[in-house]
């Protein structure tokens, strides 16, 4: 009786389809967000009515804060996804809501001053806690990717060479949360997934490996009429399809679908370049470094001391570098090596670890000094440049400033390295920095010029301090 039971409960058992696990699992990320939002809100009411003893702040601020983030889509499927940081929607909420309580406080309560600076107070910091509470949300999620928990299965479907460039281009972007466990491809070949099968063959394999998502690479005899049966198909298996249009390097914040002649094309907004747009940066970099000298004046006399008594020589380092536009400039530098370095490069060539560009490096070069090392590894050499930023020479953040004979062998497209000022800090230094090869630093360059924001800017600056105290790929 007891088996009769145990096989009648297997045939009556719930089968958890790929859309299931979605849901669920979409359901409780977003449960996460709304009570970190909810948290954010209530301490940052609670600290205004602590201080000012604001009723009306206290009591509605927990309440609203989710609603405007709801207004602005921070609930939306790029958040689902995890996906990038939203600072953008995250600040429209706090204007937009205090914008209202602005104009609520003039037209019912006739323009209470102190209640509205209690109000912006209050935005402030809530904004501020749901930007770090989010974070941690999200690298909570990371280190679930990391450990492997977690990944959405994914099965890639395009010709060989697509879907192998498309599995490559996706190993380089870190932790994205996907895992590949196959390919169905459109013409026979090769290719380092698994292959599954032809395009017909998708929805069993679909079924097979229990994919959550199909990413269709265009091209190969995949036109329309086979991308709508196929997303038919996928449709009654409870599974997404995606339809990569293989921009690499391109940010999704550039991308937007447009209808031509009841056609859906995607628009790709054309990087920054304005000196309007970029006018804010300027203005918060000289600042930035006015303030950094002030108060790093008595760090930076020490440490001249100590270059100075380590080896005999100046303290500083004078190179010309190229910047902006392929203008040369002089960059300064602490001293890290003995004072006849360059004369001695010739005899270290062979010892050379970039051999697939332009650049100089190697581990333990005999010519760096002990202090030398130790500024390096901690990237303390590079705060002269402060002085370099202050005279619009650099910037905080941007590619790493070449050497004029680096120059000489740019082809047109790394030649698009020198289209912003070079940078103090930058994507390949928090992303490995010497370690890096010549090919992925100039990627990562060049997806910084393209794809330029604020925002990434002041994500790069955060990442920046982490690459430092860690002071791995620094030699």
């Amino acid at each position: 009786m007891a088996v009769e039971s145990a096989a009648r409960s297997d045939n009556y058992r719930d089968v958890t389809t790929p859309r299931d696990l979605r849901r669920r699992w979409q359901r409780d990320h977003l449960l996460t967000l709304v009570s970190v939002d909810l948290l954010a809100a209530a301490a940052a009411s609670l600290v205004v009515y602590l201080d000012h003893g604001r009723q009306e702040v206290y009591t509605l601020l927990p309440l609203l804060w989710p609603a405007a983030l709801a207004a602005v889509r921070a609930y939306g499927p790029r958040q689902l996804a995890p996906a990038l940081p939203d600072h953008g929607r995250i600040g429209r909420a706090a204007l937009g809501l205090g914008g209202a309580a602005v104009i609520g406080s003039e037209l019912v309560l006739g323009g209470q001053d102190r209640l509205v600076h209690d109000t912006v107070l209050g935005l402030v910091a809530a904004a501020l806690l749901t930007l770090l509470l989010r974070g941690l949300v999200r690298g909570r999620m990371q280190a679930h990717w990391a450990a492997g928990r977690r990944l959405r299965r994914v099965l890639v479907l395009g010709d060989p060479g697509s879907v192998d460039g498309f599995a490559e281009a996706l190993a380089s972007r870190g932790r994205h949360g996907l895992h590949l466990v196959g390919a169905c491809v459109t013409e026979p070949g090769e290719t380092g997934l698994p292959v599954l099968g032809r395009t017909k063959d998708v929805p069993a394999a679909v079924r097979r490996t229990g994919c959550e998502l199909v990413v269709a690479l265009p091209g190969g005899g995949l036109d329309h009429a086979a991308l709508r049966r196929l997303g038919w198909a996928l449709d009654a298996e409870g599974v997404q399809l995606l339809v990569s249009p293989m921009l690499d390097h391109v940010a999704a914040e550039r991308l937007s679908v447009q209808a031509v002649g009841g056609l859906p094309l995607v628009h790709v907004k054309a990087p920054v370049r304005s000196g309007a747009a970029r006018l804010p940066k300027e203005i918060v970099d000289r600042v930035l470094a006015a303030f950094g000298l002030m108060l790093l004046t008595p760090l930076l006399l020490v440490l001249a001391a100590l270059v100075r008594a380590s080896s005999p020589g100046p303290a500083f380092f004078q190179q010309r570098r190229v910047g902006l536009d392929g203008e040369p400039f002089t960059m300064l530098k602490f001293r890290t090596m003995l004072h006849n370095a360059e004369s001695l490069r010739s005899e270290l060539a062979e010892l050379n670890l970039n051999t697939d560009g332009p650049l100089f490096k190697m581990r333990q070069d005999p010519r760096t000094t002990a202090v030398g090392r130790f500024l390096r590894r901690y990237s303390l050499d590079e705060l002269p440049q402060l002085f370099n930023v202050l005279a619009g020479h650099m910037s905080l953040v941007g590619p790493r400033p070449p050497l004029p004979e680096e120059t000489l062998d740019y082809d047109e497209e790394t030649r698009r390295r020198l289209l912003v000022k070079p940078g103090l800090t930058g994507l390949w230094q928090v992303s490995g920095r010497s370690d890096l090869p010549w090919h992925e630093a100039v990627r990562l360059d060049l997806s910084y010029v393209d794809n330029w924001s604020h925002t990434m800017d002041a994500l790069i600056l955060l990442r920046t301090t982490g690459a430092v105290a860690r002071g791995k790929g620094a030699y």
